[in-house]
């Protein structure tokens, strides 16, 4: 069997073989490539691959269409929309996907973020370089603030305790309701929790109904003084509605890890509005949460070879 790895996992070379050592002793031909934009490349690459494993690097539903001998498609990251799956359903191409690795390093982010703000980390550091002092920038804490989150999946779940545990107020919104929220999560619809939050942060999926949910209507909801932070997908905001936001000074500040486009981000308008915070989708990007994304990587694999697929998209 010939697994086709599309672009590097993040991990150690060490690390890497130990993974793929039991499928070596089975037999399995692992193939490496380096990332690339180009279709017709990834065509060549994967035209005889059983199985191929990428992260977040696109894979057409052409480029799919194109691969005869593809009967599994294993996506090392939780979102699976940069995949063409209607190319996959139609092949019956099974895919899988590895949620949760990450719930920790996009939770840790989003406090840091709000830190930074709260702080005038880059402002201050600056101020200190150039020999001078606090200058004004008196910060705040986040003790006693109202959170909001948008999407209380597993992330949402690990920024509530988060937060929580700073001493914060938290309200969220979810989907589904279920028995097993805690007693310190208020849980309202999005109106609320926009109205009621110093901080909101955005843990949803992407989907049809979430596409452009927080945009000039919702935006009008929110203090003129909170955060807001995305660690969901960029089209979860519309980036229009938001500059403009922005620029009115009705918002303290955005912190975006997540864009319309993945980084870099020549020529996004995004760049040039006041009072945001950006960084370049590196919410998922710890070592400890590559090397668990590697690990549920290979079990899929491993699952997928032994006729019991999990984490499974298709």
């Amino acid at each position: 069997m010939k697994t086709v790895i599309l672009e590097s996992l993040g991990i150690s070379d060490e690390k890497l073989q130990a993974l793929e050592a039991p499928f070596l002793a089975e037999g399995v031909e692992f193939v490496h490539c380096a990332r690339t934009a180009d279709p017709e490349v990834k065509k060549a690459e994967i035209a005889d691959a059983d199985a191929v494993i990428l992260a977040n690097m696109p894979l057409e539903a052409d480029v799919i269409r194109s691969a005869d001998h593809l009967k599994f498609i294993d996506v090392a990251f939780t979102g699976v929309n940069h995949v063409g799956l209607e190319a996959a359903r139609e092949k019956e191409i099974a895919v899988s996907n590895a949620a949760g690795y990450s719930n920790e390093a996009v939770a840790e982010l989003g406090v840091g973020m709000v830190l930074s703000v709260y702080r005038y980390l880059r402002q201050v550091e600056d101020s200190c370089r150039s020999g001078g002092t606090i200058n004004g920038m008196t910060g705040m804490e986040i003790r006693g603030k109202k959170v909001g989150i948008v999407g209380y999946g597993a992330i949402g779940r690990r920024s509530a305790e988060l937060f929580h545990a700073f001493g914060a107020e938290i309200t969220a919104c979810k989907k589904h309701r279920t028995d097993d929220i805690p007693d310190y999560v208020e849980l309202t619809d999005l109106k609320g929790v926009l109205e009621s939050s110093d901080i909101v942060l955005l843990h949803c999926p992407l989907n049809d109904e979430t596409k452009g949910l927080i945009n000039a209507g919702t935006l009008g909801y929110m203090k003129p003084d909170a955060i807001l932070v995305n660690l969901a997908r960029g089209p979860v905001v519309d980036r229009a509605a938001l500059i403009e936001a922005l620029n009115a000074g009705k918002l303290r500040c955005a912190c975006l890890d997540v864009f319309e486009g993945e980084p870099p981000l020549t020529g996004d308008p995004i760049l040039e509005a006041p009072r945001t915070l950006l960084t370049p989708h590196i919410g998922f990007a710890t070592k400890e949460a590559l090397e668990a994304r590697a690990e549920i990587v290979f079990g899929n694999l491993a699952c997928w070879m032994q006729g019991s697929p999990r984490n499974s998209v298709l």
